[in-house]
């Protein structure tokens, strides 16, 4: 397919926030760019989008080349157009971010990415281009989003500890929350499948564990039920 354009336009990019959690720092994946501009500075995993191919495809086809990561569900944050925020030409970057549990995935950095590592969030490196203010805006969306869906729970185990559940809250929100009030709330939703199984934490006696129980919540979600920490 041709296409013709009588006026300069922008290119377009997509750009991948994805989140992890190591059981007790929040922690963001970033490549190490190969290529100039920034040749060897940290950034966002992405790319510029073909003109054969969706905003959505062209977003996991970059997670995939640049990480390995693949499987991954990215939902759509915002679009940054801001001027100047790329030497190289006016462009258009459309960023999504996603949720993982990062045990669960093996990475692998390849064409223009030279490495790829998590970094846990308060230990961030300097980034490329504008990517330190798309990962502020995208921390603020898991934000919000943690208090009021229960999104947490991809960034966890499939069985895991109530003290694990709350490390993880407390690490996106930045604050400390109360272990009785936390707990009583949690589990008085009833969404939480209680194992015989046991985990030992630290020095500490063996914890049960728990098991999120997404077939109920999404029953209750379409009845219209929200679940708010």
């Amino acid at each position: 397919m041709n296409y013709t354009y009588e006026y300069a336009r922008a290119a377009l990019t997509v750009d991948c926030v994805i989140f992890g959690f190591d059981g007790e720092r929040m922690q963001l994946l970033f490549i190490k760019r190969a290529l100039a501009p920034y040749q060897g500075t940290w950034a966002l995993p992405g790319g510029f989008v073909h003109v054969d191919e969706s905003l959505d495809d062209a977003a996991k086809r970059e997670l995939q080349e640049e990480t390995g990561l693949t499987d991954v569900f990215l939902e759509q944050l915002y679009t940054f157009g801001q001027l100047g925020r790329d030497p190289r030409e006016r462009v258009v970057s459309v960023a999504y971010f996603a949720l993982v549990n990062r045990f669960s995935h093996t990475l692998q950095a390849a064409t223009d990415a030279a490495d790829a590592r998590w970094f846990a969030m308060q230990e961030l490196p300097v980034l490329a281009f504008d990517h330190a203010h798309i990962v502020e805006v995208a921390l603020a969306r898991l934000r919000g989003k943690l208090r009021y869906e229960p999104i947490g729970f991809e960034l966890l185990p499939k069985k895991f500890r109530l003290s694990q559940l709350q490390a993880l809250y407390e690490a996106v929100l930045g604050q400390t929350l109360d272990k009785r009030n936390f707990r009583k709330k949690v589990l008085g939703y009833d969404l939480l499948i209680p194992l015989e199984e046991t985990q030992r934490d630290g020095a500490h006696r063996p914890a049960q564990l728990f098991r999120f129980d997404t077939k109920r919540y999404q029953q209750l979600k379409k009845k219209g039920f929200s679940f708010e920490l």
